[in-house]
């Protein structure tokens, strides 16, 4: 089936649907929490997710901390703060989830924070 008429974000969430399919087949092979990032143009979250037991483990986001935007410098302060209740859980390794998003910007700031505060991907 040809997709030349789908708009570029019906692309991205046709994308974004296959890759959740693919990494909660692999979570579950795994036994790793996933850590889901959302970005919208005013904000961005993160969340760490148990899909064998469907719980919210952890969650962090420029709204939750009170930050005006989600640009890169609010980006890598919810990364900081993910990882640092992540590892409050004792989890040190985790699946990265973009949702669909290019690894570029805020996406990327926020996962060198992670990184930085002790998460492995």
């Amino acid at each position: 089936m040809k997709r030349i008429n789908f708009s570029r974000n019906k692309q991205r969430l046709i994308r974004a649907k296959r890759l959740r399919i693919r990494i909660r087949k692999l979570q579950l092979v795994a036994d790793r929490s996933v850590l889901v990032v959302t970005k919208t143009n005013a904000h961005i979250w993160a969340q760490l997710i148990d899909y064998n037991t469907n719980r919210t483990l952890a969650s962090s986001s420029s709204v939750q901390l009170k930050l005006k935007n989600g640009n890169k410098e609010n980006a890598k302060l919810v990364g900081a703060d993910i990882a640092k209740k992540a590892l409050a859980l004792n989890i040190k390794q985790v699946i990265f989830n973009k949702s669909g998003s290019k690894f570029h910007g805020r996406i990327k700031e926020l996962a060198d924070a992670a990184r930085e505060n002790g998460l492995e991907f």
